[in-house]
């Protein structure tokens, strides 16, 4: 045993050796440049300060945001035909998603809860963009529809925050088939007189943002989110123009009856909140208020008597 090889020199190297350092401690802002301490972005709900550009938001932290306190009930994962189509291209589907699921503690790209917002029951689904790019597949699709008939069986709102590149590729047309699914629940919620809201965040395009995204009551988008279908390069390509300066934004598409209003994330859960109690017709709320008629009592003559109030 040589003891200098074994013993010292890896003393030395743990005195005097570089240290490991996570990537991820600081964030670069993608439209200043500027880096970010990464629990400074978390405290500022993943917006960078100085800029106000909207990173995003993990799917847990999203829900957390949304709810009361943070406080919700997870709705459960569906269960669902792994890999139906044997897919492989660089490398097996299958294998995809274990890396994901290992990379995101999640099943798959849906997560749900239901709980709770300024005491307003609801229902929220969001798009966890980290696994396999929030693309709608077989899994995604049961896991809103099932988040669908909760609301519908709570009779509550539902809102949701689509983050996704579209269909996913690896599930054929068995991953298309998710829109008109989803797309029908929608209408029951319409028939159900339930409020449906989408929150579109960055990005959300192809064939999420063809179906259930366009489908809500009220449409608010966060600062700088990219909505569409096709890529900007794909459009240019196709039509052979140059599209106009800031095409496919929120505040684009906000300029072009597109999406009613756009919303920086702080002021979120506050906006869904104060429309949420004007569509269900929480009473006593400001809202509620200028919907009912005004009632201006007459003063009645001396002597003559003064009609009951309806």
């Amino acid at each position: 045993m040589n003891w200098i090889t074994n013993y010292v020199r890896p003393r030395i190297n743990s005195m005097f050796g570089r240290r490991e350092v996570p990537e991820n401690l600081w964030i670069k802002c993608p439209e200043t440049g500027a880096m970010v301490f990464h629990t400074d972005l978390e405290e500022n709900k993943w917006v960078i300060p100085s800029s106000g550009f909207h990173m995003k938001m993990p799917a847990r932290a999203r829900l957390a945001d949304l709810f009361d306190g943070g406080v919700y009930e997870d709705l459960p994962q569906p269960k669902v035909a792994q890999d139906p189509l044997k897919f492989r291209d660089s490398k097996k589907y299958a294998d995809r998603l274990k890396e994901n699921r290992a990379k995101t503690d999640q099943e798959d790209t849906i997560i749900a809860g239901i709980g709770e917002l300024q005491g307003l029951k609801l229902v929220g689904v969001v798009h966890e963009f980290k696994f396999l790019g929030g693309s709608l597949g077989m899994a995604a699709g049961e896991a809103i529809i099932q988040a669908f008939d909760r609301a519908l069986a709570e009779k509550c709102p539902l809102v949701i925050f689509p983050a996704s590149g579209g269909a996913r590729m690896q599930e054929g047309i068995l991953s298309l088939m998710q829109m008109p699914r989803v797309t029908v629940m929608v209408e029951m919620m319409r028939e159900a007189s339930l409020p449906y809201i989408v929150v579109l965040t960055n990005p959300t395009t192809g064939g999420v943002s063809a179906s259930y995204a366009m489908l809500g009551d009220l449409h608010i988008a966060e600062p700088g989110a990219e909505i569409g279908f096709a890529g900007r390069r794909v459009i240019e390509q196709t039509i052979r123009e140059q599209l106009p300066d800031g095409f496919q934004t929120a505040e684009y598409l906000l300029d072009h009856g597109m999406v009613d209003m756009v919303v920086k994330r702080h002021d979120i859960p506050a906006t869904l909140a104060r429309v949420l109690k004007i569509m269900t017709g929480v009473p006593g709320t400001a809202a509620s208020a200028l919907l009912e008629p005004p009632h201006h009592p007459v003063p009645a003559e001396a002597g003559a008597e003064v009609p009951a109030a309806p």
